[in-house]
């Protein structure tokens, strides 16, 4: 067990919690026990209650101990008995003997109890984190009143059986006993629970209920003093060392004479008993995380609770799960860890051998009116305000409904209600959301290929007829018609379509066969789909790139372009669009120094003096012409090819900062201020460099100043230039 389960400062805690919560949990599990074992006949209600007694005591110490959750405990419950009862009544009617119905229900047990520890292997029980807070409330509201309306007919002394509206609606059936004795329970709970004290609320509200019942006794009841036919308290039922034993033998006695049953009797209902018992044990544990702040093991509270069942079956007991009652009565009297558990199975053993005559005088109507009170604690008051805003109202009906079901058909129904319409909720959530980031026209957002004026001028007239959009969010059948309808208007008229994949989060088979349709509808009249930056590793670890080269996506006669940079990506649409215009960049006869635009109205003499210490250099592509923190001082022209220029960040990763082509230059900053190079640049293609070094430049300079004047001012323009078209493309960023 963890350090905090062994912490003895939790100790006294764990110890009253256990046993309050025993002297709830251990009543019920005798009224299970009984409801399973009571169609074989009146002589089998003994053996019933014992079974009940055994499988709150085997729970509470084993399942608590191997489990994953603090303050839980587990005990017989009525889906257990629901399930098992109705075997019991379908294999009587067909005229099975006790013996064959009593070792059907030990094998039912055992087996639901091995698929619980299953489910807990293949580790099932994490699906219950994705359970939303409007089911979680909705359910735990659903819980409290189910509590108060199953307590309200013993609180108010209703005869067996009535439920709470004909109690409630029949005065005349309402016994004065039971209500001073729940009254002053409850009662005392709700103020015990606001004034400090080392005894626990319900160990206080209990004890009044009692006082009151004896006062009522002696005062002016005496028939309240009598035990047998009593219906105001929990009455007498068989004990004993001997009683135990003969519950345990009688299963495994029939295990070795009797035929095994048949195999749905078995199969079915232990996977029914099983999903039953998981759902209500996870679902309580769920509750005990929000009511406490804390947070379980939904793994191994499955293979605790399948050990503790399986325990339990073994020896003729009763099987069950985390139980909402008495893990709330638990809490409310100090318990902390998994050890109250413990103690909980543990005081139910010792009561029932020890203490048998004093739980038999416990009053009915105290029990109720405790659970009454957690009950009434249990439910979401909060909801009522959130049916008062319209951006609120539909969780407050995702609430309301899981009650309503809660109360009117099941839990289990309760819960496939309010996840189905989480889901509906979340589906509508994300068709209204858009799932386009930004849009941008390919004459106001450019690549970071830095160009000259002419090729400028061409994409600020042409590039209209590309469009880029960056996607965001998940993409999938719920929001792809959206996308598509936003994307239809355009898919006439623009020459690429470029969709920037960077911030999606997930994709779809659905959202895929639209991107094919827009593939498609381009390139049947010669436009294309541009993909950028698909993602490698979706959060949920797919690799979208394969993906849809698995769907035929970017495979084909029509395939898509894909670029893992987004500036590689506007840089190729812009190329095509150039290409298109007539305009054919990077190519053509090496450039001599007289042809680049920086030495533009130079005099021939002066640039025949530049052409004397001008340094040629080539790089084949991809070779690197320098690095960060190099040495450097030279100003580089480009005469024919392409450099890409890089930043290296963190954990090698690398950022674009610029693409430069024929007829470019670079090197500048370390040109003008003599300090290493702040960047890589590496050879796109094969590239022939023109290189003027500072030192050559200077000695120049100081024959002809105005030379150096003319570099310096057409190098403080070209500059000046790159830094307005940064500022136009930032400028368009903010507007989107």
């Amino acid at each position: 067990m963890s350090s905090a389960a062994m912490n003895t400062r939790h100790l006294g805690g764990d110890f009253w919690g256990g046993f309050a919560a025993m002297m709830v949990a251990l009543p019920s599990a005798i009224a299970f026990g009984v409801t399973v074992l009571a169609p074989l006949g009146p002589h089998f209600a003994a053996q019933g209650a014992v079974a009940g007694i055994l499988g709150v005591t085997l729970l509470g110490l084993i399942a608590a101990t191997f489990g994953g959750t603090q303050r839980l405990i587990s005990a017989p419950c009525a889906p257990a008995a629901a399930v098992l009862s109705a075997l019991t009544i379908q294999m009587m009617h067909q005229g099975a003997d006790p013996a064959m119905v009593i070792l059907t229900l030990f094998l039912v047990a055992a087996c639901s109890s091995l698929v619980q520890i299953l489910f807990g292997v293949l580790k099932l029980g994490q699906l219950i984190r994705f359970m939303p807070f409007p089911v979680v409330s909705g359910y735990m509201s659903g819980v409290g009143l189910i509590i108060v309306a199953g307590q309200l007919p013993k609180l108010l002394g209703a005869p067996k059986g009535a439920d709470w509206l004909s109690a409630l609606l029949d005065p005349s059936s309402w016994q004065l006993v039971s209500i001073l004795v729940g009254g002053a329970t409850a009662l005392t709970m709700v103020l015990a629970s606001r004034i400090p004290s080392r005894v626990p609320a319900v160990i206080q509200g209990l004890a009044a209920g009692i006082v009151v019942y004896w006062l009522l006794a002696f005062s002016s009841q005496p028939s309240l003093m009598v035990l047998n036919d009593n219906p105001f308290v929990i009455g007498s039922f068989g004990t004993g060392i001997d009683g135990i034993w003969g519950n345990v033998t009688a299963t495994w006695e029939g295990l070795a004479h009797a035929a095994l049953p048949r195999w749905d009797f078995i199969l079915v209902p232990a996977l029914t008993l099983a999903v039953l018992l998981s759902i209500d044990t996870l679902k309580t544990c769920l509750i005990l995380d929000a009511i406490s702040g804390s947070r379980h093991n939904s793994n191994r509270e499955l293979i605790g609770q399948g050990l503790g069942n399986f325990a339990a079956a073994m020896f003729g007991g009763t099987p069950g799960a985390g139980t909402m009652g008495p893990s709330l009565v638990n809490r409310a009297s100090g318990g902390t860890t998994r050890m109250s558990g413990v103690f909980q199975g543990g005081w139910s053993l010792l009561t029932f051998l020890l203490l048998t005559p004093l739980i038999a005088w416990v009053p009915v109507a105290a029990l109720a009116g405790l659970l009454v009170v957690i009950g009434i604690r249990m439910i979401d008051w909060h909801l009522l305000q959130l049916a008062r805003s319209r951006a609120t109202v539909m969780d407050f009906v995702v609430i309301v409904a899981v009650i309503v079901v809660a109360k009117t058909i099941s839990l289990i129904a309760a819960s496939g209600l309010g996840v189905a319409l989480a889901i509906l909720m979340f589906i509508r959530e994300q068709s209204h959301s858009s799932t386009i980031r930004h849009t941008f026209r390919g004459n106001t957002q450019f690549s970071k290929r830095v160009r000259p004026a002419e090729e400028r001028a061409a994409l600020l007239d042409l590039g209209a007829s590309n469009l880029i959009c960056e996607l965001q969010g998940s993409l999938f059948f719920g929001n792809t018609d959206s996308l598509y309808t936003s994307l239809e208007p355009e898919l006439e008229t623009v020459r690429h379509l470029v969709l920037d994949l960077q911030r999606v989060q997930s994709l779809d088979m659905t959202a895929a066969h639209m991107m094919e349709r827009v593939r498609n509808e381009l390139a049947e009249r010669g436009a294309t789909l541009v993909l950028s930056r698909v993602p490698a590793a979706l959060p949920s670890g797919r690799d979208l790139k394969n993906y849809l080269d698995e769907l035929g996506i970017t495979r084909g006669a029509h395939a898509v372009r894909l670029f893992d940079d987004f500036s590689d990506a506007l840089e190729w649409v812009e190329q095509e669009t150039l290409k298109a215009a007539g305009i054919h960049a990077d190519e053509g006869q090496p450039l001599t120094l007289q042809e680049f635009e920086l030495f533009n109205d130079m005099q021939s003499k002066t640039l025949s003096k530049l052409q004397q210490f001008a340094q040629h250099r080539f790089y084949g592509a991809g070779e690197t012409i320098f690095g960060a923190g190099t040495p450097g001082d030279a100003l580089m022209l480009i005469a024919s090819g392409v450099v890409r220029i890089d930043l290296t960040l963190e954990e090698g990763h690398r950022m674009h900062m610029a693409t430069f082509g024929r007829g470019q230059f670079f090197g500048e900053m370390s040109f003008l201020d003599h300090h290493p190079h702040s960047a890589d640049v590496v050879a796109v293609v094969d590239t022939d460099l023109l290189i003027l070094p500072r030192p050559d430049f200077d000695r120049l300079a100081k024959e002809d100043p105005h030379m150096a004047a003319h570099v310096f001012s057409s190098l403080s323009r070209s500059l000046a230039d790159r830094l307005r078209h940064t500022n136009d493309e930032l400028r368009s960023l903010q507007a989107a």
